[in-house]
């Protein structure tokens, strides 16, 4: 199944399961009157929206590209999951004010067993669906996901933490233990919102991800090949599931199109091979020049014009720099040519 598809399938169940969960959690605070359950069910109101917004930023980010939007749809994802997260801040902080509210005007709470039961089977339910967001969310790359499987997990954990006060209230009797409960969890409902929006943020302003770069680089670094001399100005970005990788790949001058060509599949297909193939790739191909033989691991070399000096390792530093790899060795008139090389390779 396309993975775009197959996103959209899951948020289905999900806003489904969403919706049959918030009713049980209404059930339940209908049962017992009590603040941390509806702590809860406030909480689930905001998976039924995220639900159908998520739903709906997967529907747009599973649209093939267009002349408005060259680069796809996928963008629409971190949309997504930044109106989640306010969500999720928005909850937390009614839920707060709903504590306070029960401290100054405190209601008496009942039938907190059943109560207990629904909570409880509702967590359950939300854990599983979030372990599987979350999974299929990281192999399809998809953003919105991720996001929606993170929001059920911690509900989860709210969820039990809600459960254990709600027992402790059942068995002491101690009325406004529920208000404290309520305002512990909306503290880490908060905090949960955050994140999403923290990282929603980064994708949104095009934030590189360091720890894929270094993984890429680091991956490349280790397969590299003899005709790929030099790496620079490499960038990944993030449109929803698809990553469009940028880089300059410098060759031997004397290669001819097709063979130039060969280098930079290899190069892609090599990245796919390890990171998957929702990917696109703009590799430009750079020509060496007389201070690239220093660093040229290459030993059948006709026109070799240096002898070969040190291999340079690439790391993240100096890899996304925009600009030619040198020996550590190079004396600074051979600077001054890196820096203002011929027009023509030789």
């Amino acid at each position: 199944m396309d993975k775009g598809k197959e996103n959209i399938s899951i948020q289905r169940w999900v806003v489904a399961i969403a919706v049959i969960l918030f009713a049980l959690k209404l059930a339940a605070y209908y049962l017992t009157q009590s603040i941390a359950v509806l702590t809860d069910a406030l909480e689930s109101t905001v998976n039924v929206i995220a639900g159908f917004i998520g739903l709906y930023s997967l529907h747009v980010a599973a649209k093939p590209r267009d002349i408005d939007h060259p680069y796809g749809h996928g963008k629409a994802e971190f949309l997504s999951a930044a109106v989640e997260g306010a969500l999720v801040v928005m909850a937390g902080l009614i839920i707060i004010y709903e504590a306070i509210v029960g401290f100054i005007h405190p209601h008496p709470i009942q039938r907190l067993d059943k109560g207990i039961y629904l909570v409880a089977f509702t967590a359950i339910v939300n854990f599983i669906v979030g372990a599987i967001c979350i999974a299929r969310g990281r192999r399809n790359n998809s953003m919105a996901l991720q996001a929606g499987g993170k929001h059920l997990q911690s509900d989860t954990y709210s969820t039990i933490g809600i459960i254990v006060g709600l027992v402790v209230i059942w068995f002491t009797r101690l009325g406004w233990l529920d208000g404290m409960v309520s305002i512990i969890f909306a503290i880490i409902i908060l905090y949960t919102g955050y994140h999403i929006l923290r990282k929603s943020v980064a994708g949104i302003m095009d934030e590189a991800d360091l720890q894929l770069l270094q993984d890429m680089i680091g991956y490349l670094n280790g397969h590299r090949r003899t005709n790929w001399i030099d790496l620079h100005n490499l960038r990944v970005i993030k449109y929803g599931g698809l990553l469009h990788v940028d880089c300059h790949l410098t060759v031997p001058w004397y290669l001819n199109t097709l063979e130039a060509h060969v280098e930079v599949d290899a190069l892609t297909s090599l990245i796919r091979s390890r990171f998957g193939e929702a990917m696109e790739f703009f590799v430009h191909t750079d020509a060496c020049f007389d201070f690239s033989c220093s660093i040229c691991t290459k030993e059948e070399c006709a026109v070799r014009k240096h002898a070969f000096e040190q291999r340079v390792e690439w790391t993240l530093e100096n890899v996304i720099a925009n600009k030619r790899h040198r020996s550590p060795r190079t004396t600074s008139k051979d600077q001054l040519h890196l820096e203002f090389p011929e027009t023509t390779p030789r």
